[in-house]
């Protein structure tokens, strides 16, 4: 129990860190001219990174999701096999929550790449 406590917490400072770390790029748009051409490479490379990122997380999150819920499906049947109906129910809702995290993170990713609201910035 308390090696799971401490993946978590070392996850969430892990994730706060990072967000902080790059949290003064984005504040620095208006700083960088617009007219130079390395600027708008490293714009472009930077929000396919961000994109691939993104989606990257929540297909993991919604692989690891579904994963769970499949799994306690499948050990409820294996105790109860009379419910079996109203467990796959639960488990068909449960999942598609866990699979709208994945579309989430796809529209996330295509604004980043094709509708950023920062390119304006560094495209000119």
């Amino acid at each position: 129990m308390s090696h799971k406590l401490g993946k978590r917490i070392l996850t969430a400072f892990t994730s706060a860190a990072a967000l902080l770390l790059a949290s003064p790029v984005v504040f620095a748009a208006e700083a960088i001219p617009s007219a130079d051409l390395s600027s708008k490479a490293i714009f472009a490379v930077g929000a396919m990174i961000a994109a691939g990122f993104a989606i990257g997380v929540g297909a993991v999150g919604a692989g690891l999701g579904i994963g769970t819920a499949a799994s306690g499906a499948c050990q409820a049947v294996g105790r109860n096999p009379g419910v079996q109906g109203k467990i796959m129910m639960t488990m068909l809702v449960g999942m598609a929550m866990a699979e709208s995290i994945a579309i989430y993170a796809l529209v996330v990713s295509l604004v980043l790449l094709y509708a950023n609201p920062y390119a304006r910035y560094f495209l000119g």
